[in-house]
């Protein structure tokens, strides 16, 4: 028999982000900055881990789950309930370094197959047990929290076993894996073949395929590449009514798009089993570039009229002035090649603008010829090019904001981020009531954004916040400032999320999102396919639970 999956992951923390290997301490350059900025701070959190409750999953429960996976893929030691214990938001880190109480989930249960997810599914519905699907555990908006609801347990259905590439269709440029494959094992799997999937979201290291499909994850090639839910051809729901496979052919007319429905259904609906998407010849060139604004305004109007025209960047990230004059002081020297090239900018009147990363792939002569459109474009707007430089080291630093985050945290900081999209007409609006929102909840606190996905019709927003922690109420803090920049969002009419999903974090939004209407449309179909109601308690759809 194979030994029990209980250790952990020599590449993930139970209470913090991947690798702690990873993690280099904040330079005192970054100390100085942040201090000055933000005052003083007392880092007091405790290290953790905390103590979880006690497991309350009934023995005939067990039994029931071993006879579905087998006795091996029932864990209930502490450091397997631990890991699915929590996402890896602001709020989920402080109390997984709380040394309180912490909830977890009763057990955690392994398929290897679709039929033993749909085996699992049956057993919590004839025993009464709530299910939470994960996959990578890398949410942000409470997606993985593991709440029984009505339920006396919960469960987490954990399907990384669940990690092959199925088939490849070299003709239609697609491929289907199982939904526990994780982002850097799907490119190695495709690389085999000179494929692939091109979708690089900041939690590309450690999230899943079917968790990518779960939330309608964005890249940070989705500019070129396009979001998840736009790659996706076929999906298949293990559902509690039975199985649901949607996606045949190139393109239907066939009714409503039920597909776009199973995408971001965040586990509320069914259980990922399997995901077809569209893959793509390995790129011969990749090139990424800085380019400098004088105004955020300018750099907006750039990238408008580089996706409306079709000549934008696969990678089109432009910094407000606060996120640009921060991320430079955080780098240190190196940043623009330091001091000198600081200067420089001043000189040419750049003093205060907005960097922006932009980044092409492809041939060598598309390259070529894609970089010069956009830089057409961005030239019109007063556009200042710095070199590859500075996205060389964008590139290669890609993954480490929630290191950096982890660092911030020990030194006593609050910091978070949120995101949005906006139509280009209200963009800028929507950019300055959050900001004000947030401020006016923290005062003191540095609020930077981002463009990073381009649409024609608008552009996301990503904001990151730092500020003093409050050790008192750190977590009444947080909440206070997200519902402040929530209420602008509605305000404002950008959306509530544009890729972090719903969770428990924006819940209680969604009939702003969507409607009451809307909100009983999901409703009805979540009666539907759970009538139980076992999957994923509390999450997505507001006032679901009596």
């Amino acid at each position: 028999m194979p030994a029990p999956l209980t250790t952990l992951p020599a590449d993930l923390s139970p209470t913090g982000w991947g690798d702690p290997a990873r993690r280099t301490g904040l330079p005192p350059h970054a100390t100085g900055f942040l201090r000055e900025e933000l005052g003083a701070t007392v880092p007091t959190l405790p290290a953790g881990p905390p103590a979880l409750t006690p497991s309350a999953l009934p023995d005939e429960v067990a039994a029931a789950l071993r006879d579905a996976v087998g006795d091996e893929h029932v864990l209930v030691d502490d450091d397997a309930r631990l890991l699915r214990a929590a996402g890896r938001s602001y709020l989920d880190l402080l109390r997984l370094r709380s040394s309180g109480p912490l909830d977890a989930p009763d057990a955690v249960v392994l398929p290897g197959s679709a039929p033993e997810v749909a085996a699992v599914l049956r057993a919590c519905i004839d025993t009464g047990v709530a299910v939470v699907p994960f996959g990578g555990g890398t949410s942000v908006v409470g997606g993985v929290s593991p709440l029984p609801g009505r339920f006396p347990a919960v469960v987490s259905l954990d399907l990384r076993r669940m990690d092959r590439l199925v088939r490849v269709d070299e003709h239609a440029l697609t491929a289907t894996f199982e939904p526990g494959v994780r982002g850097p094992e799907a490119e190695r799997l495709l690389a085999a073949y000179g494929l692939t999937l091109g979708h690089f979201p900041q939690s590309y290291e450690h999230a899943s395929l079917g968790g990518y499909a779960a939330t309608r994850s964005a890249g940070q090639a989705s500019t070129g590449y396009g979001r998840f839910d736009e790659l996706v051809v076929g999906i298949e729901l293990q559902t509690p009514a039975g199985a649901l496979g949607l996606g045949r052919g190139a393109a239907t007319a066939a009714g409503p798009d039920l597909m776009a429905l199973a995408l971001g259904s965040e586990g509320v609906l069914g259980v990922v089993t399997s995901v077809t998407v569209k893959v793509r010849r390995v790129p011969a060139v990749k090139r990424y570039e800085g380019v400098f604004f004088r105004t955020w305004q300018e750099g907006c109007a750039a990238l408008r009229e580089m996706e409306q025209e079709r000549v934008a960047p696969d990678v089109a990230r432009l910094s407000d002035p606060d996120e640009t004059r921060s991320h430079l002081a955080l780098a240190g020297t190196g940043g623009l090649k330091g001091r000198v090239g600081r200067l420089v900018l001043r000189a040419r009147g750049y003093r205060g603008g907005c960097l922006a990363v932009f980044g092409w792939e492809g041939t060598e002569s598309g390259v070529a010829a894609r970089r010069k459109a956009s830089l057409s474009v961005a030239s019109r707007h007063g556009a200042f090019v710095v070199g590859t430089s500075v996205g060389d080291r964008w590139e290669h630093g890609r993954y480490d904001g929630p290191y950096l985050r982890e660092d911030l945290l020990d030194a006593g900081y609050l910091v978070e981020t949120l995101e949005t999209s906006a139509t280009w007409s209200r963009l800028d609006a929507t950019h300055e009531a959050v900001r004000r929102a947030l401020q006016s909840e923290l005062p003191r606190a540095i609020v930077m954004c981002h463009v990073s996905h381009l649409y024609a019709h608008g552009g996301s927003l990503y904001f990151t916040v730092l500020a003093a922690r409050d050790e008192d109420d750190p977590v009444g803090q947080w909440q206070r400032a997200k519902d402040a920049a929530c209420a602008a969002l509605v305000a404002t009419g950008a959306t509530i999320t544009h890729h972090h999903a719903v969770g428990t974090d924006h819940r209680d939004w969604m009939t702003a999102e969507v409607g009451p209407l809307g909100v009983e449309v999901l409703r009805a179909v979540k009666a539907t396919l759970d009538p139980t109601g076992i999957l994923n308690p509390g999450k997505l759809i507001p006032d679901l639970e009596p």
